[in-house]
């Protein structure tokens, strides 16, 4: 039965996708961009939880927007619509009485309205000043009542929607930062390479005529999986507890006497310190028959630090 349930909503999904008018869109995301007010969205129901949740992905990703609640805002709330304001109303059927009200009222503060329906020739659709028609084949219910394809069609039109905006006003990384500052999400787009790596006594350095002998205890000591090689604060290479492996394996104890420029890994991969954590690690786990566990950090030829997965994954950024 769920299998059935699945292709039956792919199907009346397609529906949506194949039919909808891209272009409308387009013209409404042109007209919002360039709204110089707050966007107020408002539904009853089950629209009215939908019309909530891209209300909340709007603010966060650089729109102005409010939630307006159509009972709260006919007794009282409606007081903070001014002129320059756009109204988004959330229908499936554009025949509620409660939005049909609030429309009128909204129309006498001056603000234009805008109606996302499934029923082009509903009266909230006839009196809007733009409306955009989400098609809806029928429900995903068996007897085309809950709304099920309706909310999707009205969540996807409103992600889409919420993303083009960010789009066109060009926000940013460090703009998104700013929108959340806590949680998961906070550190990830927060938490940069100069926050998290090593740096000075902490390195594990050595240099190009350094016997690998003479290093080793350094290796063991800092506990990094690695040595990096440098001359004059400039990265030449790295030598890996691998490269020890395969010296090990390949030289026998003649490995031990040979400087570390004739077994460092030359021009390794490496990151800069002003880049963030998680990109760091993606670098990291790009090729998986090849995973790096630790990247050096140089900004132009000046080695900075180095930052280690382990770090990386401690802090719950994977």
């Amino acid at each position: 039965m769920v299998a059935s349930l699945f292709r039956d909503f792919q199907s009346h999904l397609n529906h949506f996708f194949e039919s909808v008018s891209v272009s409308d869109i387009e013209d409404l995301a042109r007209l919002l961009s360039s709204c110089n007010g707050t966007l107020f969205l408002t539904g009853i129901g089950k629209s009215g939880h939908i019309a909530r949740k891209i209300a909340a992905t709007l603010v966060s990703t650089g729109t102005p927007s409010i939630f307006l609640s159509p009972d709260h805002a006919l007794h009282g709330d409606i007081g903070l619509i001014g002129a320059k304001d756009i109204c988004l109303f959330f229908s499936k059927s554009g025949e509620s009485e409660e939005l049909l009200r609030l429309m009128y009222s909204v129309r006498k503060k001056g603000a234009k309205v805008m109606c996302i329906v499934s029923a082009m020739n509903s009266r909230l659709a006839k009196e809007a000043d733009k409306t955009i028609y989400l098609p809806v084949a029928r429900e995903l219910c068996p007897y085309d009542l809950a709304p099920t394809v309706s909310s999707a069609a009205q969540l996807i039109f409103g992600d889409c929607l919420a993303i083009t905006l960010m789009q066109k006003k060009r926000f940013t990384v460090a703009d998104f930062a700013l929108n959340h500052p806590a949680g998961m999400l906070g550190r990830k787009i927060t938490l940069k390479v100069s926050d998290m790596m090593l740096r000075d006594d902490a390195l594990p350095l050595c240099g190009p005529k350094d016997l690998l002998i003479h290093v080793l205890p350094c290796l063991s000591e800092k506990r990094c999986g690695c040595l990096l090689v440098v001359e004059e604060k400039s990265l030449l290479g790295i030598f890996t507890d691998g490269d020890l492996r395969r010296a090990i394996e390949q030289k026998k104890e003649a490995a031990l006497h040979i400087p570390m420029e004739e077994l460092m890994t030359i021009s390794p991969r490496t990151i800069t310190s002003d880049a963030l954590a998680i990109h760091a690690l993606k670098q990291m786990e790009e090729d998986p028959k090849r995973l790096i566990t630790a990247l050096p950090v140089v900004d132009q030829t000046e080695l900075k630090g180095l930052i280690r997965m382990h770090d990386i994954l401690q802090e719950g950024l994977h």
